[in-house]
This record gives structure tokens, C-alpha cells and sequence, in this order.
């Protein structure tokens, strides 16, 4: 089968397009004939060995698939040949950049009939950091107000929708490039961080903070004062310290995304009922996937952008 492999950590250059062996199941396992398998910066950081995953190599990146099981290991139960799924892979495991890839069977739902099969891999890890954020994270609840910042990027667009679809009032952060894609997900407030101070648009305090987005530690620190006593600061940026103030009884949490089929599952629920839309960017062949690194390596990736392999 073709895949997209790296032998070595490094830069876009150590990614090859090449022909790997064709993975068998193993119990509790099943292969998938990969549809659609989405890019994240994740994927750039384990690439270059900044991210302390532990791979081995030559590792197949992508964590996000969508696809047809062709093969199923043993003890499998629930899922059968021919079935179309989705799912969140482990990040150590060889991924979805390519024809076929191994995934637990516990780690799969039936794929949303709505969209096309591809563009559902542009669903699982995201959509899970959004509602695991505002929910597990931030207890948000209906009637409460919800600052995300951040919120033209992959994740902000799932978190706007699952929290307006909660009953929350939405502040979000956007830049004129993404102003579109944030109105459509239904935020009541849009601030443009480039030209507007967080500290003098937001005027009322918030119950949930939730930060998306790159930040330094003082300029992190400095918004949490727009949390209300008993509220939450939420961020899924490790690199930086997530502040709190705990006289205020003011929480911190920082996310790491975690599998959960049944969550997932009512997500695809949501996309098939038309309340929860999918936004892909770009669809980009399996043979330009190096580019494609070169270009988020440049800061020239917006959006969720889906890997389209060739047909087995």
C-alpha cells in the first residue's frame, strides 16, 4: 500500500511517499481502507520529534481517519466488513496517511451520512477537544457566557457551535480572514484580536474562558480577570502555563484530547440531524502531504485540511 512515512525526526524533508507493507488486525483491531485522514499541527510536532509521543519509527502519521473497514481481528464485535466509520487513533500508533490503517475497535463510530466519508476525518480529535473543553473541562453550562479565543481555527469552530447548541452565550475572537467561518458557527460576539484589546471588549465577566490560541504567559494571565469568581480558565496549549486564581476560586484546566466513542458518536449524531456543520478547508492528495507540512511549517495552513488517499 502507499503511505507517507518518517524514518527520522526533522523538518518536512524526512517525510517519504513510499510502499509499505499492508497492515494485518490483531484482536480487538480492525483494518480500515482509509477515505479521508486529517492534518493537524500535532502531526508537524511529532515529525520533528517536539512532542514527546512515544512513536516508533518509521511512523505513518494522521490520527484522524475516516474510511470502510475491509478486515476485522479477533473478538470483534459491533462492527462488521464494509462499514463506514470514524474515529480518534491512538497518537504512538502508526496513522492514517495511507491506503490502510490498523484502529481499535473501541476507537470507532459509524461515520455521519450527511457529508462525504473524507470529509468526516476532519471531525474526531477536533470536535472532542471542543466539547471535552467547554464541558468536561468547563462545566459550561445554559445561560452562562463563554469567551473563546481563538475561535477561527479548526477547534474555535466546533466549540462556537456545541456551545450556542448549549444555551451559552458566545464571545469569540477572530481575524478578518476568519470573521466568516465564526459568524456561521453562530457566536453572538466577535472581537477581531487584531485590532481590538480583549480586556476593553469583553465587559461583563465570563463563567468559562477558553483559550485556542497562541498566547504569551503575561498575556494569558492578564485575561483572566474577565472570569467571574467560580469560573473556569481552559487552554489547549501545554507550551504555556494555563492561569488560574484560586482566591477567586477561579479554575485552571489544560486539555489533552481523549478518546470517548460515545461522545463522538453524538457528534456525528449532530453533524446527520444538521447542527453541527463540518468546515474542511482544503482536500489535498496523499502524495502532497510533505508539502503540505512544508506549508504549516511556514504558517501557511488555515483551516481543517483533509489527506485524500489513492483508491486501494
Amino acid at each position: 500500500m502507499k503511505a507517507v512515512r518518517f524514518h527520522e525526526t526533522g523538518g518536512p524533508e524526512v517525510l517519504r511517499y513510499e510502499d509499505v507493507e499492508r497492515p494485518t488486525p490483531g484482536p480487538g483491531d480492525v483494518r480500515i481502507r482509509v477515505a479521508g485522514s486529517a492534518f493537524s499541527p500535532a502531526d508537524g510536532g511529532m515529525r520533528g520529534g517536539f512532542l514527546p509521543i512515544p512513536i516508533t519509527l518509521p511512523h505513518i502519521p494522521g490520527y484522524d481517519v475516516s474510511g470502510t473497514i475491509d478486515a476485522l481481528g479477533d473478538g470483534v464485535d459491533g462492527l462488521r466488513v464494509g462499514e463506514d466509520v470514524v474515529g480518534f487513533l491512538p497518537m504512538a500508533a502508526d496513522g492514517s496517511a495511507a491506503q490502510f490503517v490498523i484502529a481499535p475497535a473501541q476507537a470507532l463510530v459509524k461515520a455521519p451520512t450527511s457529508i462525504p466519508l473524507a470529509d468526516a476525518a476532519g471531525l474526531p480529535s477536533v470536535g472532542l477537544t471542543a466539547s471535552q473543553s467547554l464541558f468536561e473541562a468547563g462545566r459550561l453550562t445554559a445561560g452562562q457566557r463563554v469567551l473563546i479565543n481563538g475561535a477561527g481555527g479548526p477547534v474555535g469552530g466546533y466549540a462556537v457551535q456545541l456551545a450556542k447548541r448549549a444555551g451559552a452565550y458566545v464571545i469569540a475572537t477572530a481575524s478578518p480572514r476568519s470573521r466568516r467561518i465564526v459568524e456561521a458557527a453562530g457566536a453572538d460576539e466577535i472581537i477581531d484580536h487584531t485590532e481590538t484589546s480583549l480586556r476593553e471588549a469583553v465587559t461583563e465577566p465570563v463563567d468559562v474562558l477558553l483559550n485556542l490560541a497562541p498566547i504569551t504567559p503575561d498575556g494569558f494571565a492578564a485575561l483572566v480577570p474577565l472570569v467571574r469568581d467560580g469560573g473556569a480558565v481552559v487552554s489547549t496549549t501545554p507550551t504555556v502555563p494555563t492561569p488560574g486564581d484560586e482566591a477567586r476560586g477561579v479554575r485552571a484546566v489544560t486539555i489533552f484530547v481523549h478518546p470517548d466513542a460515545d461522545v463522538l458518536s453524538d457528534l456525528v449524531s449532530l453533524i446527520d440531524s444538521g447542527e453541527l456543520h463540518v468546515e474542511i478547508a482544503r482536500r489535498v492528495p496523499l502524495s502532497e502531504l510533505p508539502a503540505l507540512h512544508a506549508q504549516a511549517d511556514a504558517g501557511q495552513v488555515h483551516g481543517k485540511v483533509v489527506i485524500i488517499p489513492p483508491a486501494a
